[in-house]
């Protein structure tokens, strides 16, 4: 259950928050902020996961995030963007990306939130779905006390300056190369 009172914001609290960004072309980077997600919500801390660009309903980590306490999970996306997509596609999906990244600012400022995962921020902001000066500024809200997590490929410079912590995921060999598909309970 989502806690629904709002915790008090301090005056003298400073605006800084931890922020770790999990980039690179290799596979984990969802499944990392999940791990995380999850971790925080055993200890009893409350959950803020927004997912940009992403739009499957029928993901193994958005039934168990339901299942949870502490969790609230939101899918704001119209799914990635394949290559010579008509740019009133695109509009949909900037559309799209500016609501969620308003979505998320409204839980980072919120105060209920100790740990915000923004998945898929930096390919939203890599594609020119979001400006990284909009989402820097975002970010630049949290307070101390809150966690901060950025997935996604192609992590802008401004991105991972903000960031505390960057893990670039590289792929050394996927499965998907050779022709296997994406497996329910490991890609989604």
């Amino acid at each position: 259950m989502i806690p629904t009172g709002e915790t008090p914001i301090g005056e003298n609290m400073t605006l800084a928050a931890r922020t770790l960004l999990f980039t690179g072309d290799g596979k984990g980077k969802t499944t990392a902020a999940m791990g995380i997600a999850f971790r925080a919500a055993g200890h009893g801390i409350p959950v803020f996961i927004i997912q940009f660009c992403k739009s499957d309903d029928s993901t193994g980590e958005l039934h168990t995030a339901s299942a949870l306490p502490n969790i609230e999970f939101v899918q704001c996306g119209c799914g990635f963007i394949p290559p010579g997509v008509p740019d009133i596609q695109i509009n949909q999906h900037r559309q799209a990306a500016s609501r969620g990244l308003r979505r998320a600012m409204q839980a980072i400022v919120s105060g209920i939130y100790p740990v915000v995962i923004l998945d898929e921020i930096c390919y939203a902001v890599a594609r020119g779905l979001l400006d990284e000066k909009s989402v820097i500024d975002v970010l630049q809200l949290a307070l101390q006390n809150m966690s901060l997590r950025l997935t996604g490929r192609d992590a802008t410079p401004g991105l991972i300056s903000a960031a505390d912590t960057v893990t670039e995921m590289k792929c050394i060999k996927h499965g998907m190369d050779k022709g296997i598909d994406a497996q329910r309970g490991i890609e989604f």
